[in-house]
């Protein structure tokens, strides 16, 4: 693999960024590693000749100042001869397993990026969310990948290449450009959350690019280019709303509030505003409208209205703004900005609308079973951010997981302590506090609860507003582990027999209710399937009843069925003396050429017991005249334990049995 390390000016940090990647357990062997000095006046040329006469795998390229870390990059693509790339700064470096482990996930998964979890020194800002876990196989759509588009990262060559990817020559955003097309064309992305891989920091004079480089004038080529390659690589839909989102708010509508009003009020109306503006108007769809904040919305509106005032007026004072409260009306919520519902301003309603962005805070603190019936008392609190005690219409919600039924939803009590039995859980708040009995036997308008997994969610309300939020716990158990209670046998069970029910935390802490039919003992068992030894063209089926059988129809023949629809049954003889084991003898010669499946019939015409297919029974022939008529098989076909027995019935062929003999 090659590790490219463009490098300007970047004593003292360059010497542990090059010997973390000399250190590498993944070897020397099979590491290249190709520095570039773009022009430095700080030593680091002559440093890196340093470190190549102790490292014969180090290869220093030295060019005149290009201004950014773009071109050196592409000097060393151009020269990059391994399987894998990974781009490191030269203010930065590597855990000494991060290669070996980033080159083995992307190996075993066959897949394209790798991101290997990253680590602040220093302060420096590093991305979280997506190195929660390991990620072996993912996407940008499954992800949080999209949320990290700097290039400190492994990708397959082939892929580069492919693609035909280079860095612009611009002094920030370079990367991201190049890193959203590799994301968008990779065959899966991994994610290697348990292991420190790569150790970002700030350098000790400052000059960081991102720092260095960080006004509007260097940031507006990679932004456009940024909007550019999702346009051209997605088509227009969800899923490129969902990845043009992310450039909406990163890429458009931060740095406009942060960085606009420090331009010149005439720079910021003659060069940047118009960008902005054409970007607004051209990758902003109301699916993208709809998925971002309410302070992002009220700057696209005010781009697309051409209201070049009223944004600087907004952005202006964006932060004091971002701490005005909420005004609630008719069940939504608003951000009370000085522009809402201001008839000289005109702005929609849907831009301060922040309803489903309220945070609710929530927990399940107890669950249990309440005596010996089949009702699961849940007991906790929950609350919306900013409005006040729960409304009696709180409810939970059973959703079915996997299958098709509509929510069920279960009335709570609130405004109480919330209990479980007799215990009370300490610091409860009685204005957050909510308690729901879940009675299966009738909880579906009037019902059992029926198989499958549901999943329980709670709508929790107050001021006529509404959310609703997964249910999960957010305290453990001593030990750490999240505890649910026991499963139970629900004494109501259904037609079809017992009935199970387990509740349950997911990986992620949420809860849900797993529900399952018991397999119940049948009435009876076959005990052997074989052909008569003194009329070979007879089927002899033996077997026995069960302890269940006083629960079941007995059985009373055999029967066998052809797919287009005859019918032919012998009766099952019962040994004398009340004995629990039966015969029956079915002769096939009486069978019409077919495919028959084998049950054996009770009384009860919609409970037949399957034959089970018999794991090494040959086939038998017979003459249906005499010795000279023509020859017929039959031979139980493949079939799974749970299907009946099935027998192919037919005449022989002679040729074709003929070439079967000779090979």
């Amino acid at each position: 693999m090659s590790v490219i390390i463009p490098a300007y000016n970047a004593m003292p940090e360059l010497t542990k960024c090059v010997t973390s990647v000399m250190e590498q357990t993944l070897g020397p062997d099979k590491i290249e590693i190709i520095a570039v000095d773009d022009g430095s006046t700080d030593g680091t040329g002559s440093e890196l000749d340093r470190l190549a006469r102790t490292c014969s795998n180090l290869r220093v390229v030295h060019r005149p100042n290009s201004g950014g870390a773009g071109i050196p990059r592409n000097t060393g693509l151009d020269l990059a001869g391994g399987d894998y790339v990974f781009f490191l700064d030269s203010d930065d470096y590597l855990g000494p397993d991060a290669l070996r482990r980033m080159v083995a996930m992307a190996d075993e998964n066959r897949t394209d990026v790798v991101l290997g979890k990253m680590v602040s020194v220093g302060g420096r800002a590093v991305p979280t969310a997506v190195f929660s876990h390991n990620q072996p196989r993912t996407d940008v759509f499954s992800s949080h990948a999209y949320r990290t588009l700097g290039c400190w990262k492994l990708f397959r060559r082939s892929l580069i290449e492919r693609l035909e990817l280079r860095f612009p020559p611009y002094r920030n955003c370079e990367d991201k450009p190049f890193t959203a097309a590799a994301y968008l064309n990779a065959d899966g992305i991994s994610v290697v959350a348990d292991y420190d891989c790569y150790y970002s920091r700030n350098r000790q004079n400052g000059n960081n690019l991102t720092l260095t480089a960080a006004d509007l004038v260097h940031r507006m080529d990679g932004t456009r280019l940024c909007f550019e390659t999702v346009a051209r690589y997605l088509d227009p839909g969800p899923r490129q709303d969902r990845i043009m989102r992310r450039h909406v708010e990163w890429e458009l509508c931060g740095p406009l509030r942060a960085l606009l009003p420090r331009e010149s009020e005439q720079r910021a109306r003659e060069h940047f505003y118009p960008q902005f503006r054409h970007w607004a108007l051209t990758y902003v769809t109301d699916g993208v409208f709809q998925l971002i904040a309410p302070p992002d919305r009220l700057i696209v509106h005010l781009l697309r209205a051409d209201r070049f005032e009223d944004l600087m007026t907004a952005a202006r004072h964006a932060k004091a703004d971002a701490e005005r409260g909420h005004v609630v009306d008719k069940g939504r919520v608003y951000w009370a900005h000085p522009f809402f519902r201001d008839p000289a301003k005109a702005v929609p309603d849907v831009c301060f609308d922040t309803t489903d962005r309220l945070p609710v805070h929530h927990e399940l603190a107890a669950a249990a079973w309440t005596g010996d019936g089949d009702v699961l008392r849940l007991g906790g609190q929950a609350r919306i951010e900013s409005l006040g005690p729960l409304q009696p219409t709180t409810q939970l919600i059973l959703r079915p997981s996997g299958f098709r039924h509509p929510d069920i939803r279960v009335p709570a009590t609130v405004g109480t302590a919330a209990t479980v039995g007799t215990a009370k859980h300490q610091g409860d708040d009685a204005a957050a506090a909510f308690t729901v009995d879940v009675d299966l036997s009738t909880v579906d308008a009037g019902a059992p609860l029926g198989a499958g997994q549901w999943d329980l969610y709670l709508d929790v309300r107050a001021q006529d507003v509404s959310r609703t939020v997964r249910l999960r716990q957010t305290r453990t158990d001593t030990d750490g582990r999240r505890a649910a209670p026991p499963e139970r046998e629900l004494a109501t069970g259904s037609r079809h027999g017992p009935t199970t029910a387990r509740p349950f935390f997911t990986p992620q802490g949420t809860f849900s209710l797993d529900v399952r039919q018991t397999e119940a003992e049948p009435a009876c068992v076959v005990t052997g399937i074989a052909w008569d030894t003194f009329a070979p063209a007879t089927l002899v089926v033996s077997g026995r009843l069960t302890g269940e059988a006083a629960h079941h129809p007995h059985p009373v023949a055999l029967r066998a069925e052809e797919d287009a629809g005859s019918v032919r049954e012998v009766p099952l003889l019962y040994a004398p003396h009340g004995s629990r084991t039966f015969t029956a003898r079915m002769p096939v010669r009486n069978l019409r050429p077919g495919r028959w499946t084998l049950t054996l019939r009770t009384d009860d015409p919609k409970r037949p017991v399957p034959v089970p297919t018999p794991k090494a029974l040959p086939g038998r022939r017979w003459y249906r005249a005499a010795r000279l008529g023509r020859p017929y098989y039959a031979k139980p076909l493949a079939g799974s334990p749970k299907r009946p027995m099935a027998l192919r019935v037919a005449p022989v062929r002679p040729v074709a049995a003929l070439r079967r003999r000779l090979g």
